[in-house]
């Protein structure tokens, strides 16, 4: 059974439909890359995944059970789907570290002594071993987002959701995000990912979606969909994307 499967998801803001009757299949281990212009449902699908929107139709299921359910407690779930924004959203009066250890430590009731050991070993897997105590504003974006990553990472998460964590940063700082999903992926993370890096797309991934006006237009291997899109609509956003 796929680890996280989407059958009919539809998500309305008023009158504007964002999700479209969203059908997808996240297997356990796979990267799936979300690709597409600007507004066309991808981070606000991911959000749905996340339950941090309320869905109008259709389910989301994670290991088989319906995590959409109206009335579910979301927090249980969000413990086990960690995300990721653009924004770094880091505390800028804590450490780096301090930043890390803030939700274990109220969600687990784990103490700084207990947590410090598991939470170095991430800064070290992450290239940040010597960032630990530096304060945001000390930090570059690249190794911001990264700490944002660690945050997330620090919760054990199943599944982890990425929202263009790489579009506010500068050309230069892309490439050490990058990296870190590559890690994840190598370590057989669960992963979902909205991005514009289409050569990380093509690279990386398991499987791409192409979405447009809140549908998947085409799905399939990186492949596949870049080499040979079948849809008119994928043909003509990858010869823009790829210019």
């Amino acid at each position: 059974m796929a680890k996280i499967i989407l059958k009919g998801v539809e998500k309305r803001f008023g009158d504007n439909t964002v999700c479209d009757g969203i059908d997808l299949a996240v297997e356990e281990g796979q990267m799936v890359c979300l690709i597409g212009a600007s507004g066309a449902g991808k981070s606000t699908l991911l959000r749905c995944i996340n339950l941090l929107e309320t869905i109008e139709d259709g389910e989301i299921l994670l290991d088989g059970e319906d995590i959409s359910l109206p009335g579910l407690n979301p927090q249980p779930v969000r413990r086990r789907i960690g995300m990721v924004f653009q924004s770094y959203n880091l505390f800028p009066h804590m450490t780096a570290a301090e930043n890390v250890m803030l939700a274990p430590r109220r969600v687990y009731k784990k103490s700084r002594a207990a947590l410090r050991p598991e939470i170095t070993e991430l800064f070290k897997r992450f290239g940040l071993a010597d960032r630990m105590d530096h304060y945001p504003d000390q930090l570059s974006g690249g190794q911001q987002q990264r700490v944002a990553i660690v945050r997330a990472l620090a919760m054990k998460p199943e599944v982890m959701l990425f929202d263009e964590i790489t579009s506010a940063l500068d050309p230069q700082l892309v490439g050490e995000v990058l990296d870190v999903l590559r890690l994840l992926k190598d370590s057989g993370m669960t992963m979902v990912l909205a991005t514009h890096e289409m050569g990380f797309a093509r690279e990386a991934a398991d499987k791409v979606c192409f979405l447009k006006d809140g549908k998947v237009v085409e799905e399939g291997a990186p492949s596949a969909l870049f080499d040979a899109p079948q849809h008119p609509d994928t043909q003509a956003f990858l010869a823009r994307a790829l210019k």
